[in-house]
């Protein structure tokens, strides 16, 4: 449970002094005039109400950061360092706070929280480590006499930064933090569900640590005042999004003629591979952990859980009677596994594919149940590769276990989907699992681990559709910068004429 009562009024009094957007290094009032309330998905309390941001001041937010990027591109290794330090410092100082509003905004569990939050201050670190990697050049060996090629890392401009619901404080770090890192200046768009723990809590983090007004801007808005500005907007040169792969083809459609550039981390229908040899009681819990982590929504969870006919049974037996033990319910008690999803349209949704996969004939294991938007653990089994519920990224508490009758025959049903961002295999034999990683068609696939697995120093993202770009280290670093090549004519060249 929460601390104490105190506790739970201060975080909300800290909620309310940053429910504005953050526009040129002020905190603004929505033009707009609409109204919208953040809300608990748990017990729908509010946590806060803020005034949605017009299409204006979003034109007014790409002015300032395109102009305010100029004069941060020119800023020294030394002075990004500093600001970024000071706002990590800031967040870390208020830490109990931005887990309560994760808990709060999104319905997540105190476990996701922290693993959250944890995410996040990496990324940070990771971020800071890059402020060397502009205006430093490499040197590439030329085929000219006396001539000295230098390729240079430059800032990029200015960055349009989109992120979801699910995951709002990491989704934002990974984006936001290493663009500024690398000179250049960013608006940011949090789903308005989550907006302040998705991203005023890191305006008021850049203010606190001195960060040149207009390189950091976040606004609260929705669709129906923002249109396709964040996506058309002249001033941006790149545009980050996480979320749907039908949202990333808007994005793609809307944008072509543009040669904007982008970072698209779309759906999943992310199989979790169990073959003959594995250890049954380690891939059951992998399983469950990798299903039912925030209620099972992540882009990466795993949505498919193909097992080989010959322990089949003996997996759903156990997978089964564990799940059946998880404790669901109030998301700000230590003790929940499973909480509420962010809204009562995705409940709506999620009990639409339960009751159409249960027309259709699919065998239930394990009948959960809705209570508000919290809904438990619904288990199909013996569920047919080319159904309708394993056709689609479920992004609920809703599992699906899936017989192969070989080991080949489980790797095919793992590609078989649109999808393409995560996997993993279940098996003793690494190095046979590491060989069958690479036929697996996804960006990522974890040996002994589940597919719902994120480390800054390589990279993440999809393919087919979930996504284009890569996020971590040096993959950000390529996508966030322009690489100019620079060459020195050291001695006097004789030309033909």
């Amino acid at each position: 449970m929460i601390k104490n009562q105190a506790l739970d009024v201060n975080c909300i009094e800290w909620a309310s002094k940053i429910n504005k957007s953050y526009i040129g290094g002020q905190w603004v009032e929505g033009g707009s005039k609409r109204i919208y309330s953040i809300k608990d998905p748990y017990d729908q309390s509010t946590i806060t109400s803020v005034e949605l941001a017009n299409i204006e001041q979003i034109k007014d937010a790409y002015h300032k950061a395109k102009a305010a990027q100029k004069e941060w591109a020119k800023s020294t290794p030394e002075q990004r360092r500093e600001v970024l330090t000071k706002a990590l410092d800031y967040l870390e100082k208020n830490k109990e706070h931005i887990l309560e509003l994760i808990t709060r905004e999104t319905g997540g569990t105190l476990l996701k929280a922290h693993i959250e939050f944890g995410f996040g201050v990496n990324d940070i670190k990771d971020s800071i480590n890059m402020v060397d990697e502009i205006y430093t050049p490499k040197n590439y060996v030329s085929t000219t006499p006396g001539k000295v090629n230098r390729v240079y890392r430059l800032p990029l401009g200015v960055i349009t930064s989109i992120t979801p619901f699910n995951f709002p404080f990491n989704m934002a770090t990974r984006t936001i933090f290493p663009a500024i890192a690398l000179g250049n200046s960013v608006v940011h768009k949090p789903d308005l569900q989550v907006g302040i723990v998705g991203g005023q809590v890191f305006a008021k983090a850049f203010e606190e640590a001195g960060l040149p007004a207009g390189v950091f801007n976040s606004i609260l808005t929705d669709l129906q005042e923002s249109g396709d500005e964040f996506l058309l907007n002249t001033n941006s040169s790149f545009i980050s999004f996480t979320g749907s792969t039908a949202v990333g083809k808007h994005i793609n459609k809307v944008t072509g003629g543009t040669l904007k550039q982008m970072a698209l981390e779309l759906g999943g229908n992310n199989p979790l591979v169990v073959l003959r040899d594995a250890n049954v009681e380690q891939a059951v819990k992998v399983a469950i952990f990798g299903k039912f982590l925030h209620s099972g929504q992540i882009c990466a969870i795993t949505n498919r859980i193909i097992v080989n006919r010959d322990i089949y049974d003996e997996f759903v037996a156990r997978y089964v009677e564990k799940v059946k033990g998880l404790t669901v319910g109030d998301p700000k008690d230590p003790n929940t596994i499973i909480g509420p999803v962010i809204n009562e349209k995705q409940a709506d949704k999620i009990m639409d594919l339960v009751n159409k996969a249960k027309e259709s004939g699919l065998k239930v294991a394990i009948e959960g149940d809705r209570t508000g938007n919290v809904i438990s653990p619904f288990v199909f089994v013996d569920v047919p590769n080319d159904s309708s519920l394993a056709s689609c990224e479920i992004f609920g508490p809703v599992a699906q276990i899936i017989p192969a009758e070989s080991d080949e025959e489980a790797i095919r049903f793992a590609n078989d989907t649109e999808y393409g961002l995560s996997s993993s295999i279940m098996t003793s034999d690494l190095e046979r699992g590491e060989r069958l990683a690479l036929e697996i068609e996804s960006g990522t696939t974890h040996i002994n681990d589940m597919p719902a697995v994120l480390e800054g120093n390589v990279p993440f993202g999809g393919v087919k559709q979930s996504g284009i770009g890569r996020f971590g280290y040096e993959w950000i670093v390529e996508e966030f910068t322009v690489a100019k090549w620079v060459s020195v004519q050291t001695s006097k060249l004789d030309y033909p004429f």
